[in-house]
């Protein structure tokens, strides 16, 4: 006889919190094991925060009852700190273990590495910015044995390189982990369930990050065809209700009723985040030239005769770890801070909006509407034609009913932070600075500014540690590694994850210097030169022909998919058009193979 399952670590049954008139958690319940990681997903303001709060025992339920197992070992990192100012950092993250105890232990001593490697260990908490002590706290946590782990946003303040680290350490870790974070890599790199909060109610879904969205995208797949099967009940029972008042009065009453039942129960529009194409200034063929740029400050270059390129639609990346010079390198080529040699020219139809890591300063008595109606009260939408109002495009981005009389000073950060992209894109920009920009967003309004930037016809420079938004917004990634050169990376991350774990003596000679226009400069031989450039003109024009093969394949299988649909009762044909697909399925395989082969060959 199979033994009974482990229980739980921590249960809760039928827990309902609210706050005010608002309900968070409506009647949840749910658990977690030994050894599960479980990813926390939502809205910001739909509970994540608390949901954790009352599993770490930090809040009550309002009703329902949370368990928790016997002698169950829990750390919590919330969203502030409870260190005390008047320690060393060794002493609040290691107490009184003595250095060589600590520094012979392996876990420890990794953690002090990689989370508190830059910073005087010796220094007071007190004296340590806001980023350094989250993650004192988060290695404090770390150094320490638990059988569950409930981490509150652990990536923030954390560069790519720190982040990576992080997951490889919980994954190898045997306890339990539970965690909030808006960093989509790492749900998908470490967690083996995901919880969606939502509505009051709290969804569970197996596997990390993309797992979710393909079993999200099936329930709505599914839930679509249920709905119009009710869709066409619904018009069949309207239709029938429509049929004069003498029909009417005849027919029996439950059918009446079961028809206005239909009506009533449809349900309203769903609150969706949707960003519209803002109309954007006509941006010309020039956009960033830097020459020959150099920019010192007191004995550090920050620049060395760096030459960079930004054309029109061009998507970028820049990476580089903290106070290597991005923000510097960026206020240089928008002209905030002139270089020391070199120049730099801007398009004269160039207009640049950026989205800083911090949030302005805005007037906090001011109701949300108030505040974005006094900026535009109207915006032209790109490629629309229609000018929305300032309610409108609020609604867009999430603030709905009661939220948009809200103070400003009542919002949380992710609100705040969701008005201050909204302000900014309300200004029709046509190159977007983007510095740190998913700090404070929920998945939800990351993956529209996402779906929004893929349309948007301007330039975007990203700088973020948030390696999937990084990833899914740009095209070309780039390095600025702290010795001056803006350096092209065309494997992207995992090339710059490399490059970080090389000496920067083998750096220098490994890499050759490139110019920020993605051309490398190197000392080859002239002929070899020649038969690179020769090698990649045949694999752009093979690339051309692919893609018009695939656009002819795509005419086809939509040819195609019409006598499917024109011959729904000849199964003989459809058969026939089946295989057809299913030959053409396989052909577009082989040529997309193809062009990624003549992909790489062209870089």
């Amino acid at each position: 006889m199979a033994g009974s399952p482990a229980p739980n670590l921590v249960n809760l049954e039928a827990v309902s919190k609210g706050f005010g008139t608002r309900t968070l958690l409506d009647s949840v319940s749910l658990g977690v094991g030994r050894g599960e990681r479980v990813g926390v997903v939502g809205r910001n303001g739909d509970g994540k925060s608390t949901l954790l709060r009352l599993m770490a025992r930090k809040e009550v339920p309002d009703s329902g009852r949370i368990t928790h197992n016997r002698d169950v070992r829990l750390g919590y990192l919330g969203q502030s700190d409870d260190l005390d100012p008047q320690q060393t950092v060794l002493h609040a993250v290691l107490g009184d273990v003595a250095t060589h105890t600590w520094a012979a232990d392996p876990r420890a001593r990794s953690v002090m590495e990689h989370l508190l490697g830059g910073v005087d260990h010796e220094a007071l908490i007190g004296t340590l910015s806001g980023g350094e002590r989250r993650r004192a706290s988060l290695a404090r946590l770390l150094v320490t044995d638990f059988d569950l782990l409930i981490l509150d946003e652990p990536t923030n303040h954390l560069d790519i390189e720190a982040v990576n680290w992080l997951a490889q350490h919980v994954v190898d870790r045997t306890s339990a982990l539970i965690v909030v974070t808006h960093d989509r890599w790492f749900l998908d790199a470490v967690c083996t369930d995901t919880w969606e909060v939502q509505g009051g109610r709290v969804t569970s879904y197996d596997g990390g990050y993309a797992a979710y969205v393909l079993a999200k995208a099936e329930r709505a797949r599914t839930a679509q065809v249920t709905e119009a099967k009710r869709q066409n009940l619904l018009k069949k029972e309207l239709a029938w209700l429509r049929r004069g008042a003498p029909a009417r009065s005849t027919k029996p009453k439950f059918r009446i009723d079961a028809a206005n039942a239909l009506i009533e129960n449809e349900p309203p529009p769903r609150d969706k985040l949707a960003l519209s194409q803002l109309a954007t200034a006509r941006l010309g063929k020039d956009v960033f030239d830097a020459e020959d740029v150099s920019l010192s400050f007191g004995d550090r270059v920050m620049l060395n005769h760096v030459t960079f390129r930004l054309g029109p639609a061009d998507r970028i990346g820049l990476l580089g770890p903290n106070g290597a010079g991005k923000t510097t390198f960026l206020k240089v080529l928008t002209g905030q801070l002139p270089p020391d040699h070199g120049r730099v020219k801007q398009g004269k139809t160039v207009r640049v909006a950026s989205l800083s890591q911090n949030l302005e300063e805005i007037d906090g008595t001011a109701t949300v509407l108030q505040h974005i109606t006094e900026i535009r009260r109207t915006a032209a939408l790109a490629g629309r034609g229609g000018e929305p109002t300032s309610s409108q495009l609020l609604e867009r981005f999430g603030f709905t009913g009661d939220r948009l009389t809200t103070r400003i000073s009542d919002l949380s950060g992710g609100e705040r932070r969701r008005l201050q992209l909204l302000r900014v894109l309300l200004d029709e920009p046509n190159v977007l600075i983007l510095d740190e920009p998913t700090n404070d967003l929920d998945v939800e309004t990351l993956t529209v500014l996402e779906d929004f930037l893929d349309s948007w016809p301007g330039v975007v420079v990203t700088v973020t540690h948030d390696r999937y938004f990084l990833e899914r917004v740009s095209d070309m990634v780039y390095a600025i590694m702290g010795d001056g050169q803006v350096r092209h990376l065309p494997r992207g991350v995992d090339q710059y994850l490399d490059e970080l774990s090389t000496p920067p003596a083998r750096r220098t000679v490994s890499s050759s210097t490139d110019d920020a226009t993605g051309t490398t400069q190197t000392d080859l031989e002239p002929e070899t030169v020649v038969a690179d450039a020769a090698a990649a003109r045949a694999a752009k024009k093979e690339l051309n022909r692919i893609e018009r093969q695939l656009a002819k394949l795509t005419e086809t299988e939509v040819k195609l998919h019409d006598q499917l649909a024109a011959s729904a009762s000849d199964y003989e044909r459809l058969a026939e058009l089946d295989a057809e697909l299913r030959k053409l399925a396989e052909e577009r395989g082989e040529l997309e193979t193809a062009w990624f082969d003549a992909a790489e060959r062209a870089e």
